[in-house]
């Protein structure tokens, strides 16, 4: 059930390059119901589900997007069974959701008493991503493209394209260039001075940020300059001493929003070596494409918060644990400083990550869409069973089937055209 309206067919030909996700959509599913004439009338779009006689609707906006798609419509309960997914990371505290994808790491059972829905715990990771599956997202490489001045799309490295800085300001070549493409509102204080000290003991160190908003940027840098320094006055401008701030503020440059998606991810592999999550709203749609580009991600996870835990799971599937900074932010940036300035160790990391994405036959677990489908629809079906057997509500634990342990194989993906991506690709390129 759609509420939104397509893309302006001017943004679809030049900034997303021909590619409509709402088309992609209505061609993958077997029914589309185009609701924009019931948007603001939850009680007649209640009605009209209800009379399809759904068995379990899906909320997947939540609170996001101040929660404008679905205003009170699951309020009204048009289906017996209703589940929170993926988009707003947290319970919605409503007694009318029953249930929340999630897994054990994201959300523990010890903490389930601030949740009003129950769990279904998807093994693996409960984050759906399809970027080992679209033929529209570069896979990640070892090596690096040449640079090309200007800049493009695609080319270079992140130490040789400076975050795209002006001669002159920041180090002519970066030891490391560590990144973090969140939104500022993601960004608290302390993560910020977290920031200050892995650049003061990385010598040389770049961080790169989005100009999201732009607005925000000299807010940001003025923070940072009055953080380093020293006042006699509360940070008042006439008693204050620069200290290192000048140092750093040099070594923190922001790129400019990319609205084509795909582009955007690419620009991970161009431009960081090392995300410096943000915390306690981590990133995740920029995280998986980070991780997907090859980009460790270096994360705090001493937080309770569905949202804050989001890339310490990722590290436990991706076989990385060791850049989750269980203990607090001293250990986030001791974990960040280690990577800066340990470059046999900080390329390990990165060619582990980078083998996950590559992994075939059968996929890593971490990045198989068709494997997480089917466990998804495992999770739908046993929230089913329970309520056709007159049972309420209760934490479910997804147990694999076979045929999804097995993993996704080519040949799966070349029989599927709906799945075909790059992992197509590859397997056609040996066939």
């Amino acid at each position: 059930f759609s509420v939104g309206p397509p893309d302006n067919p001017i943004f679809i030909e030049h900034g997303m390059r021909g590619v409509d996700w709402r088309e992609r959509v209505k061609a993958n599913a077997d029914h589309f119901h185009d609701m924009r004439s019931l948007k603001d009338d939850h009680v007649a779009l209640a009605r009209f589900i209800h009379e399809l006689k759904i068995n379990i609707l899906i909320e997947w906006d939540g609170y996001a997007r101040q929660g404008e798609r679905a205003q009170g419509l699951f309020a009204l309960r048009p289906a017996p069974v209703q589940i929170l997914h993926q988009e707003y990371l947290g319970t919605s505290g409503a007694q009318y959701v029953d249930y929340i994808f999630t897994d054990k790491t994201v959300s523990p059972l010890r903490l389930d008493g601030f949740y009003t829905e129950k769990f279904i715990y998807m093994p693996n990771h409960f984050f759906s991503k399809g970027h080992a599956v679209q033929k529209e997202v570069r896979a990640p490489s070892i090596e690096y493209s040449p640079a090309q001045k200007p800049y493009e799309l695609g080319t270079g490295n992140p130490r040789a394209n400076r975050c795209m800085a002006p001669p002159g300001q920041g180090p002519e070549t970066p030891s490391i260039v560590y990144c973090n493409f969140n939104k500022f509102l993601k960004n608290n204080p302390q993560t910020v001075r977290s920031w200050i000290r892995i650049l003061r003991e990385v010598p040389d160190s770049m961080i790169c940020l989005l100009e999201n908003p732009g607005v925000g940027v000299k807010y940001l840098r003025k923070f940072i300059h009055e953080t380093a320094g020293t006042s006699s006055g509360n940070n008042d401008e006439a008693t204050m001493e620069p200290g290192d701030g000048d140092d750093l503020v040099s070594r923190i440059h922001f790129l400019p929003w990319q609205k084509n998606p795909f582009d955007h991810q690419m620009r991970n592999m161009d431009f960081c070596n090392v995300m410096l999550d943000s915390w306690p709203y981590n990133g995740h749609t920029v995280a998986q494409d980070a991780l997907y580009g090859g980009v460790p991600i270096v994360t705090r996870s001493d937080g309770d918060e569905m949202a804050s835990l989001v890339t310490t799971s990722s590290n436990k599937v991706l076989g990385l644990e060791e850049l989750n900074a269980y203990d607090g932010p001293t250990q986030y940036e001791d974990i960040a400083i280690s990577l800066g300035n340990d470059s046999a160790k900080f390329e390990q990391i990165r060619s582990k990550l980078i083998g996950t994405a590559l992994q075939r036959n059968p996929m890593h677990p971490y990045w198989d869409v068709p494997r997480y489908v089917k466990n998804f629809e495992t999770g739908l079906s046993m929230a089913w069973d329970r309520y056709k057997a007159g049972l309420p509500p209760d934490h479910v634990m997804i147990e694999e089937t076979e045929d999804a342990k097995r993993g996704t194989y080519d040949e799966v993906l070349l029989a599927n055209p709906q799945d075909k991506g790059k992992t197509q690709n590859y397997a056609s390129e040996e066939l």
